[in-house]
């Protein structure tokens, strides 16, 4: 009760400690990369890293190269070249993958090469040869790689820690990974008042990391709610950014992950609903807005988000009658039908004439 007394005392919007306002943040240009199933064509210069690998920038990083036993986070899509099979895709999963330079697996020594030329921030796509990736026996599991084939990946180096041992996320205590995914988490929230949006998603998405499903399926007690009062504002002010960005499915995606969690969390039933009402999800988006209202009966801006529903919904029936109206069109008037006089006559003498004869013809008898 005290979550939900809490709730209710604030807008889904408003600022605190951990979280981010949504409503004057200025619009940071930037755009996902393509949701197609095949390599992008990249126009950019050819770097060669090694004798085996080369990279071409999509998109540039900014600040330093990580060293030998940095911690990096990134996401990826894998090819296999010669056949554009994609057989791994760490953004449709929403799980960046954790590398830790120099101790990387065997299968990833070429992408390990790659990620070690990158800034934060940056995307490129990286050619890498069979003897750097699967090898000669390929892999017939998961992911399922052809034997020697050439690789494709696009990378997006999301940040990383430099720490010299290389010390990775499953060695640290609880209190260590918590207490790193906390420093990211204000890292993005600083970043995010500069109106650095895809900076900040940046450190929220790497808070999260060290938040992995795996992490958090071990954790009971204080030490999950600690975990959670990390993770969940992460998720949500992932969302807002990318609602100002205007990649409203993927905010629904970080929305639903909170409502998994905390089934009355009014933030996330408010931003998600705002991300459906974007992708004209009405229905969805209203049922959001009611539960939020729920758990926060006089928020103003819950309130306004209705309205603006049911004014939306008023348009698209007026836009409806009409286009209906202009397909069947009105129902035709009946026409009084017009009296023919010159008929009226000729009947009139032929009834006269008829009764005459009668009349003689009765006398006669």
């Amino acid at each position: 009760m005290e979550d939900v007394k809490e709730q209710q005392s604030k807008s889904p919007d408003q600022d605190d400690e951990n979280e981010i306002v949504t409503e004057s943040t200025a619009f940071v240009h930037g755009e996902p990369p393509q949701d197609g199933s095949d390599p992008p064509k990249v126009d950019s210069e050819v770097e060669v890293l090694h004798e085996k690998v080369t990279k071409q920038i999509i998109k540039e990083g900014h600040g330093n190269k990580p060293s030998k036993y940095s911690t990096c986070f990134l996401h990826y899509r894998a090819w296999a070249e010669s056949t554009k099979h994609k057989f791994e895709d760490t953004w449709h999963e929403q799980q960046p993958l954790e590398l830790v330079l120099g101790k990387e697996k065997k299968e990833m020594t070429g992408l390990a090469i790659g990620v070690s030329s990158m800034k934060s921030g940056e995307r490129a796509l990286l050619h890498v040869g069979w003897d750097l990736g699967y090898g000669k026996e390929g892999s017939f599991s998961f992911p399922n790689v052809p034997p020697m084939a050439d690789l494709l990946y696009v990378v997006e180096l999301i940040g990383f820690d430099e720490t010299k041992e290389g010390k990775a996320r499953g060695d640290m205590t609880v209190e260590e990974r918590i207490g790193a995914a906390d420093r990211r988490k204000m890292d993005g929230n600083a970043l995010f008042k500069e109106d650095k949006l895809e900076e900040a998603m940046q450190q929220y998405e790497m808070a999260i990391a060290y938040m992995g499903d795996d992490f958090m399926f071990q954790l009971f007690g204080k030490y999950r709610d600690m975990a959670l009062a990390v993770k969940n504002p992460c998720h949500l002010n992932m969302a807002a950014c990318l609602i100002k960005l205007k990649r409203y499915e993927e905010a629904i995606g970080h929305c639903s992950i909170v409502l998994a969690e905390d089934e009355n969390n009014v933030k996330a039933m408010f931003r998600r609903g705002k991300a459906r009402a974007e992708l004209g999800q009405t229905d969805a988006a209203r049922e959001d807005f009611l539960k939020a209202r729920k758990y926060a009966p006089g928020d103003k801006t819950i309130a306004r988000e209705l309205r603006m529903l049911a004014e939306h919904d008023k348009v698209v029936y007026e836009k409806q009658k009409e286009i209906y109206k202009g397909i069947f069109g009105p129902r035709p008037e009946t026409k009084p039908k017009t009296t023919n006089w010159l008929i009226l006559l000729w009947q009139w003498l032929i009834s006269l004439f008829y009764r005459i004869f009668r009349r003689e013809r009765v006398k006669a008898d």
